[in-house]
């Protein structure tokens, strides 16, 4: 009996209605794709065409190989049954990564389709696990776990959660569930179980690395890398909820001119719009705006506007898109998909028609007006109730296609800003996933509270996206719900959250910080209100100093930024990195959660704990470590407590590099 057969550069395994086919996909990587009584789809999902590779494929009557670089797959035809088995090995004849057996009389399924009545199938892929096995990546979830073996996660995008469906494992491959699915992951300690609600066939891309930056360098090659950061990119960013009106901005500006302290950007919130789909300033508020962002220009500062995919149904652009087929549809009832300031629904950003005709809206009332850069917010996008299977875009129902919304939101703009000869482009968005990277998106970490406990959750997340393929994230500084700006507690809170500010790939202030003053317009009806003030200056003689020096040091870190923002560009290397990225042989790097590499020379150890005045750092073997505070020199391989007074926190540099910072922290 023939089971396996080669096709191009394919392994193809047919055994009654189910087809696998595993193709070299990139340097040591392999595509697998399995489906039922059909075809396997050539649809790429998050994965780019590959470089073609050479691979070699051996056959045999019950078993099959194919090897590509430093990856082999093994195929076992199991007796009972005649079910399919597959083993993945590094080239040192290592299991990196094997499929459930079907134990015989058990008569499990490794690739498990079950039949939807509406079409497709839900689908449960299992892998053997091994317990020993660490996992990180994933995208963004809201705790405090580094090692993400023993999580469930869940496959699906909400306020401050991305799901980024790849992770870096210490056995040394990476894999990306390359499904666009709403579902889940169980990394157990028996078993790793991926599950798609609705689907039409399995397909994951794997690759093995000898290191951490192999494997993500492999993973930038299949599913893309960011572009360059622009200038304004690297230094300090102004933001609140929220600046509501033109001479507001302008004076903010002028204030941080005055006090000669760099700003490179300033951010103008939502609601600065009459209505949701509308896309364009509301002349009460923002009568002259092309005379702002002109005047913000000349002071070396970029305009910023939010962006929300929602239109209201009183939107002058709703009749429109709904007559034209650009809105997301709910598949019963009252269509109604978040109810915000009036009923809402959302543009569908899978559709290419949409896609055109939301970013000529944008060109006319923004770039047009020399904005070039945006803040793409609700790109969840945010269902009131996150009931997916209640919705459809262009591209297939949520519950099948929903994780892919992020990423073709960025796409709209990115596109949008190339045709119309933008070279180097970077917009703040909420959410992302797999190749979001490839269309300039800065991830930002969501509404997200004003907690210590919050704060200890962002170093985490951080981390995790840099090892998700997203180098470019960052958070609210202070948080974003519940901050009171002349609370004691909270400004030694944005103190901290500040410091490790100044070590995110891109440092931002932003919040909802109480009290929040009302607004209503000359109509008399009530808009969204104005938060408490959030400049450096707002939270009290302390603070002050502390906050100006930090963006002073992130203004003299900017040509090692910017060669870690390069690297990202070349390499798909994070710039927030965890230890065991840079010391993958220190087995004690594998499991710190509260200090991060800024890049490769640079290790930051935010102070996250309320009145802390000093904090435990372990330094890794393998280099000396410099304390930039004063100067101190460390052998690796060894745990310090460390004093950390409000005006500083521990950073430590290795082996004597970036020592211009000594004394500056």
């Amino acid at each position: 009996m023939k089971y396996f057969e080669q096709m191009d550069h394919s392994l193809v395994f047919r055994q009654d209605g189910e087809t696998v086919m595993v193709t070299p996909w990139g340097k040591d990587s392999l595509r697998v794709r399995a489906c039922i009584l059909g075809e396997i789809s050539e649809d790429m999902e998050a994965l780019l065409e590959p470089e073609k590779t050479e691979a070699s494929i051996e056959l045999g009557e019950d078993h099959a190989s194919i090897e590509n670089g430093k990856i082999r797959a093994e195929f076992v035809v199991q007796p009972w049954g005649q079910a399919l088995q597959m083993t993945f090995k590094n080239q040192k004849g290592e299991i990196l990564l094997q499929e459930i057996p079907n134990g015989g009389a058990l008569q499990k399924k490794a690739r498990h389709f079950k039949p939807l009545s509406g079409g497709g199938f839900s689908l449960k892929a299992s892998f053997v696990s091994d317990p020993e096995e660490k996992i990180y990546g994933m995208g963004q979830y809201q705790q405090e776990n580094m090692n993400l073996k023993g999580c469930n996660l869940e496959l699906a995008h909400r306020n401050s959660q991305a799901s980024v469906p790849f992770y870096v494992s210490s056995l040394g491959y990476g894999f990306l569930w390359n499904n666009a699915a709403v579902g889940e992951v169980h990394f157990g300690s028996n078993t790793t179980e991926w599950e798609a609600c609705v689907t039409r066939q399995l397909d994951y891309w794997i690759t093995a690395g000898d290191t951490p930056a192999q494997i993500m360098e492999a993973y930038g090659e299949a599913t893309g890398k960011a572009p360059v950061m622009p200038e304004y990119g690297l230094g300090f960013w102004q933001c609140k909820l929220r600046y509501y009106n033109q001479e507001q901005v302008l004076e903010i500006a002028r204030e941080y001119k005055e006090r000669e302290i760099p700003v490179d950007v300033l951010v103008i919130d939502y609601y600065h719009w009459p209505r949701c789909g509308d896309w364009r300033f509301d002349e009460e508020y923002f009568p002259d705006p092309g005379a702002m962002v002109k005047e913000l220009r000349e002071m070396g500062i970029e305009t910023m506007v939010s962006i929300w995919p929602q239109v209201d149904w009183r939107s002058e652009n709703y009749e429109e898109m709904k007559q034209q087929g650009l809105l997301v549809k709910i598949n019963s009832g009252i269509d109604v998909q978040m109810n915000f300031h009036g009923n809402n629904v959302f543009m569908d950003a899978t559709n290419p028609r949409t896609r055109r005709y939301v970013w000529e809206k944008c060109k006319k009332n923004y770039a047009d007006l020399g904005i070039r850069t945006f803040w793409l917010d609700e790109a969840e996008p945010e269902f009131t109730t996150y009931d997916f299977e209640n919705y459809r875009y262009y591209a297939g129902p949520v519950a099948e296609k929903g994780n892919i919304y992020p990423r073709e939101y960025a796409r709209l703009f990115y596109e949008g800003q190339k045709e119309s000869g933008q070279e180097e482009i970077v917009n703040l968005i909420r959410c992302a996933w797999a190749g979001s990277q490839r269309y300039g998106a800065l991830v930002w970490s969501g509404d997200i509270m004003s907690t210590y406990e919050d704060f200890r959750k962002q170093i985490c997340a951080g981390i995790h996206m840099g090892l998700s393929g997203i180098p470019w994230w960052t958070t609210d500084i202070g948080g974003f719900h519940g901050g009171v700006t002349e609370d004691p507690d909270f400004r030694e809170l944005l103190v901290r959250w500040f410091q490790f500010g100044a070590f995110c790939p891109v440092m931002r202030i932003h919040g909802c910080r109480q009290p929040v003053e009302q607004i209503i317009n000359q109509a008399g009806e009530v808009r969204e209100g104005t938060g408490a003030d959030n400049e450096i200056w707002s939270f009290g003689d302390e603070a002050y100093p502390i906050l100006v020096k930090f963006i002073r040091l992130r203004e003299a870190m900017r040509d090692y930024t910017r060669s870690l923002m390069n690297e990202a560009h070349e390499k798909g290397a994070p710039v927030m990195r965890a230890l065991f990225y840079e010391f993958p042989e220190d087995p004690l790097c594998w499991d710190i959660k509260d200090s991060y590499m800024y890049g490769p020379d640079v290790l930051v150890a935010p102070v996250c704990y309320e009145k802390a005045r000093s904090r435990k750092v372990y330094l890794p073997a393998g280099a000396s470590w410099t304390l930039a505070s004063t100067g101190a020199v460390y052998e690796g391989g060894q745990e310090l407590e460390v004093e950390a007074p409000l005006d500083t926190l521990p950073v430590f540099l290795r082996d004597g590099k970036q020592s211009w910072m000594i004394g500056k922290i």
